[in-house]
């Protein structure tokens, strides 16, 4: 027998009750609705204590609800993907035990949203050729491996010079990376920087921003754009709950008394 408890997504100050339609995860309809304690509420919607599915389908409607959210608060506080309350009672007692934390950080995070910013280099054929026009070391070694008769030895200087390529490509990624940080930090009220993923993606970050200040935002990247339109390709997400800059750790209650 399945037994429903209450899927949690965010954190939001409001007096009143609120109804955010048929969203919530696992595709069956479920409405996303608040429950409160003076004047703090999460956000939730029923969900089974028995079965939770991790899947993108899943994780992408956990952050299209804080989204819909985000279209009526000016500051909430979103909670980890995956967090079922056993019952609203339960959640109620955690609002009450946290209130204060919680209203804290709501008021710090007060019109305050996420922009995420990738960038990735559109021809590592290129990026290569000029690590190996830059690098002395590396040239000297490739001329040594033409050289070398030796199958062992020819195999470690190759594996060597492999250790030398990623060992410059990691610098040139952190030099560029640090070129792109600063045309943002100007507007921006703090950053993070992520891990990229494959060799072409050298900068990964989330920007926390003021809300109102997406223009500027839109105008950098148009320009960054412009300017690196053969050799970048810009992935760019704007306006974003502020996951990378919270990290809200609700757990049922029984594992926090």
């Amino acid at each position: 027998m399945q037994k429903d408890g209450k899927y949690i997504y965010c954190i939001i100050a409001s007096d009143y009750d609120f109804n955010f339609g048929p969203i919530g995860v696992g595709g069956c309809g479920d409405l996303v609705t608040t429950i409160g304690f003076e004047g703090l509420c999460m956000v939730v919607s029923d969900h089974s204590l028995n079965k939770f599915v991790v899947n993108p389908e899943n994780m992408l409607a956990h952050q299209k609800v804080i989204e819909e959210v985000m279209k009526e608060f000016n500051s909430i506080l979103p909670s980890r993907f995956g967090v079922i309350a056993a019952t609203p009672d339960e959640i109620r007692n955690l609002l009450n035990r946290r209130y204060s934390e919680f209203m804290e950080l709501l008021r710090t995070f007060e019109n305050k949203v996420e922009v995420n910013v990738k960038c990735t280099w559109k021809n590592m054929d290129g990026i290569y050729k000029e690590i190996d026009e830059e690098n002395a070391a590396f040239k000297k070694i490739k001329r040594d491996i033409k050289k070398e008769h030796d199958i062992s030895r020819q195999k470690e200087k190759m594996a060597e010079a492999g250790k030398m390529v990623e060992k410059a490509l990691k610098e040139k990624k952190e030099k560029e990376a640090e070129s792109m940080l600063i045309e943002f930090k100007k507007v921006v009220f703090e950053y993070k920087q992520n891990k990229t993923t494959g060799d072409a993606m050298f900068f990964n970050a989330a920007f926390l921003i003021n809300s109102g200040r997406e223009k500027e935002i839109d105008n950098i990247m148009s320009d960054l754009g412009e300017k690196y339109k053969d050799s970048i390709d810009f992935s760019y997400t704007s306006p974003m709950p502020i996951f990378n800059f919270i990290d809200l750790k609700i757990f049922p209650e029984k594992w926090e008394t």
